[in-house]
Parts: structure tokens; C-alpha cells; sequence
């Protein structure tokens, strides 16, 4: 038998945006002056006290460098050609609205009106020609620094805004984001009349990952099956942490079919896949899922929902682990088991039998161990319990079935 790749993780996937590092590169000024002599001797003082210098000499031109990026502070002569420093200056403040870039016109000392205007429309500072080398340094060291705090404060601020909606450990979203969007996905499929799944996967045994290799060891394997999950869905599915060791995936517009396979996906690729935390134990893991939908008889809220993956999941441990459940009309459940040509279906409810008239005559589903859609057909066996039923399987033809993900386009509204 050919040996098949396995992916291996070495190392917890990324859990959001990196922090931002501060560059150890020179800061980069822009220096705006249409006469030759006086932008010569500008960028000769800054380049001296260790800044990077590109002259320009009129104020279009310095809006397009800043255009272009990369830039940390601009010197603008008030009089100049084609675009003079106070327009430029109105422009680069409507430019970089987001983010702080220091502003400073370089004026006559008698002009007070244009500094006053300058000042009004958003410069940062000004310097007086003929300027005094000390000053100009001072007072461009002093913009600097207010815009690395406005920079340090800006990423702050994304960082608090990304742990917000993500969970720091694994970069998936968190239960207060689930909470909002499991809502809205519930109302719109109620509204449209869609189908809507959820998937709840448990990783068995993490308590033993736990004590084998300590909570960091964990943690390693929890946030690479958690990425394994994140690459077995579309972009539109909605993967957040639920829990400690859990994930909940919200598929919009998806049917049965359609989230078996995902399930069964999510179950073998977390399976295939060989996990390296530490860099040298290899580990393997198994996962229990529960799914549920809507609409369904017993699902009719969205806490209905969560509940019924809940039961499902739990059924799925309740059998030992490593295998999918799902919960199905008035409570009952059907659990694929891994690599079993026939497929277990017990009471989800108390004591509630089974019978041959509760569940559909054809269940599609598939199967991870044939690669092709197949039918269930309930089929009394002998010696079967009186709370469990076989279920004989047979290949089934995939056309005209009309499984899987739903093609009616969804209002985003």
C-alpha cells in the first residue's frame, strides 16, 4: 500500500496579526522647498543628526511621495509652485486621516497670518526662517516622538479590537463573537427559509496530552487542530472556540449532506494529521463531533441548536470517542462509526425507542471509508438491541441527488 503524506505541525498556527516591532531604520522625512539653497541646507542639518532625507521641490510632489508610503514626517515651505505648502498640507492630513503624520511648515517670521491658517487646517508645528539648526532638530525630535506614542497607541488599540472577536490561543473567533453571529445566521435563515448547521468537535483525551507533556504541550495541540479545522471549511463558515478542548462550526446555508461531509472531513484530516508541539514527540489525536440542524422538528432556536449539537456530541463520547453523531428529528441520532461498514443509531432522548418508522427511509451521508455518497436503509438485524438498530449500507449514485451545500444566493443584509 503506498504510504500516504500525513501533514505534520511543528508549531501553533498563527494566532492573529503579529505585534508590530519597531523599525531600528532612521526615520524618513519628506522636505518640500522650491529654493535650491534652503533645501540643500535643510536636508544637510537632518541628514547630520541621523535622518533619511528626500527632497522635493514643491508640494505636489511631496503629496505623492507621501502617496507612496513609508513616510514619518514632512517639512513644507509655505510658498511654493504648482501645489504651495498650506494646500499640500490640507491634502496630506485628508490622506492619512487613519494613522498621525507630523506636519511642520517653514515660514518667515513676519508671516503670522499663514502659520495661524497652517495651524488651523491641521499642521502639527512650524519653524521660522532663517532658522536656528538647535530648534529645527528639537522641534522635529518632539513630532517624532508624539508619533511613535500615536503609532504604539494605534496598534494597542488593533490588538484589543482583534482580542475582542478572537480567542488568543488558537486565532479563531471567540464565544462572545459566536454569540452575535450565531444569532444573525439563525434570523436570516429563518427569514430566507435556509438550512443551517452547526458542528461541535471535542479532541478526546486532552487531559492525557495535558499530563504528558504539561499545559503548554496542550495548548501547542490545541491550536494546530484548531487550524486543521479552520482549512476543512469554507471561507463563509464560521469557526470559533467554544470552549477549552471544543470548536463550534456554524456552516449558513447547508444541508444534511452537505454537513456530514464536513464533518467527516474535519474527523479525518484532525486523524491523518501528526502533531509535533515540542518538536520532538509526535502526537495523533482523534476527534468526537456533534452535528445538528435547522430546521428540523425538535430544532427551532438557535439555543435549540447549540443544544442538539451538544446531545450529539455527547452521544459521540458516550460511544467511545473518535466517531460523528448526529442529531436527527424528534431526538434521534445515527453515529458513523470510523472505518465500520454499518452505522449505529440509538435513542438520544431518556429511554425513547427506536423504531423502524423514525427515521427517514434514505439518509445520505458520507462515508470516509468508501469515498462515495451512500444510502442507510434501516434493517432489523437479529440479536439487536431493542434501543439500537443496524443500518444495512449500499453504494448510492451522487447525480441527481441534489445534496450538499445550498446554490440559493444569500442576502447579506
Amino acid at each position: 500500500m503506498a504510504n500516504v503524506h500525513q501533514p505534520s505541525f511543528s508549531e501553533p498556527p498563527a494566532q492573529s496579526e503579529p505585534p508590530v516591532a519597531l523599525s531600528s531604520a532612521p526615520p524618513t522625512i519628506v522636505v518640500a522647498e522650491d529654493d535650491r539653497l534652503t533645501r540643500e541646507l535643510l536636508s544637510a542639518i537632518l541628514q547630520k543628526h541621523g535622518f533619511r532625507v528626500e527632497a522635493v521641490d514643491d508640494g505636489q510632489s511631496a503629496v505623492e511621495r507621501v502617496g507612496r508610503g513609508g513616510v514619518d514626517l514632512v517639512l513644507l515651505d509655505i510658498l511654493m509652485p504648482r501645489l504651495n505648502g498650506l494646500e499640500a498640507c490640507r491634502l496630506l492630513k485628508s490622506m492619512t486621516s487613519d494613522a498621525f503624520l507630523p506636519v511642520v511648515l517653514v515660514t518667515v517670521k513676519t508671516d503670522t497670518a499663514s502659520r495661524v491658517e497652517g495651524l488651523r487646517i491641521g499642521a502639527d508645528d512650524y519653524v521660522c526662517k532663517p532658522f536656528d539648526e538647535e530648534e529645527l532638530v528639537a522641534r522635529v525630535e518632539a513630532m517624532l516622538r508624539v508619533k511613535r506614542l500615536h503609532d504604539h497607541v494605534a496598534r494597542a488599540r488593533a490588538k484589543l479590537e482583534r482580542l475582542s472577536v478572537h480567542d488568543d490561543l488558537t486565532g479563531l473567533y471567540n464565544y462572545r463573537y459566536l454569540h452575535n453571529r450565531l444569532s444573525e445566521e439563525f434570523k436570516r435563515a429563518e427569514r430566507y427559509h435556509e438550512p443551517l448547521a452547526c458542528i461541535l468537535v471535542d479532541i478526546d483525551r486532552v487531559q492525557t496530552l495535558n499530563e504528558k507533556g504539561g499545559r503548554e504541550f496542550g495548548d501547542h495541540v490545541l491550536a494546530a487542530a484548531a487550524e486543521v479545522v479552520r482549512h476543512s471549511v469554507r471561507e463563509v463558515d464560521v469557526v470559533a472556540r467554544f470552549g477549552g478542548d471544543e470548536f463550534l462550526v456554524v456552516l449558513p446555508s447547508t444541508h444534511f449532506a452537505g454537513s456530514v461531509t464536513v464533518a467527516e472531513r474535519i474527523w479525518r484530516e484532525s486523524s491523518e494529521a501528526s502533531f509535533t508541539p515540542n518538536g520532538r514527540d509526535v502526537v495523533k489525536i482523534t476527534l468526537s463531533i456533534g452535528v445538528a440542524l435547522f430546521p428540523s422538528r425538535d430544532v427551532r432556536s438557535k439555543d435549540a441548536l447549540l443544544r442538539a449539537a451538544d446531545a450529539a456530541l455527547h452521544q459521540a463520547k458516550r460511544d467511545g470517542g473518535n466517531r460523528v453523531c448526529v442529531f436527527q428529528q424528534q431526538g434521534y441520532m445515527y453515529t458513523p462509526l470510523a472505518g465500520a461498514p454499518t452505522f449505529d443509531v440509538s435513542a438520544g432522548i431518556g429511554d425513547t425507542l427506536v423504531g423502524s418508522n423514525s427515521l427517514p427511509v434514505e439518509l445520505p451521508v458520507f462515508d470516509p471509508t468508501r469515498e462515495a455518497l451512500v444510502t442507510m436503509r434501516p434493517e432489523r438485524g437479529a440479536g439487536t438491541s431493542a434501543n439500537a438498530e443496524q443500518l444495512h449500507v449500499e453504494p448510492l449514485a451522487v447525480t441527481g441527488l441534489g445534496l450538499g451545500r445550498s446554490d440559493r444566493p444569500r442576502d447579506e443584509r
